[in-house]
């Protein structure tokens, strides 16, 4: 992903994965994010964008799909798929996330 990702992305991406049996949440999470980096490259190379994938966001990838409708912030199911965007969030970066000061 060369896009920076904002709040609205995250949660873009935690309503498709709301919206899907938990077994396949993680397989949906890391296919919305393989299409925004796909879509990044596809907008940098040849300056428009994909077809299916959008901008190389990860709320124009995930809006491919059926979202939920925007739970409250305190819904254990729509944290869950929060934590999990944002572990494979931290995964992309490779790491590069660093901990809050204490």
């Amino acid at each position: 992903m060369r896009r920076p990702v904002l709040p609205g992305d995250v949660s873009a991406v935690a309503r498709a994965l709301l919206a899907v049996p938990q077994d396949c949440r993680l397989s949906l999470c890391r296919r919305i994010f393989g299409g925004a980096a796909e879509a990044a490259a596809h907008c940098g190379v040849l300056g428009r964008l994909h077809p299916v994938w959008g901008d190389g966001s990860l709320s124009a990838a995930a809006r491919r799909y059926d979202l939920s409708c925007e739970p409250f912030l305190d819904d254990p199911d729509y944290l869950g798929c929060t934590r999990l965007v944002l572990r494979e969030l931290a995964s992309a970066a490779g790491g590069r996330l660093e901990a809050p000061a204490p």
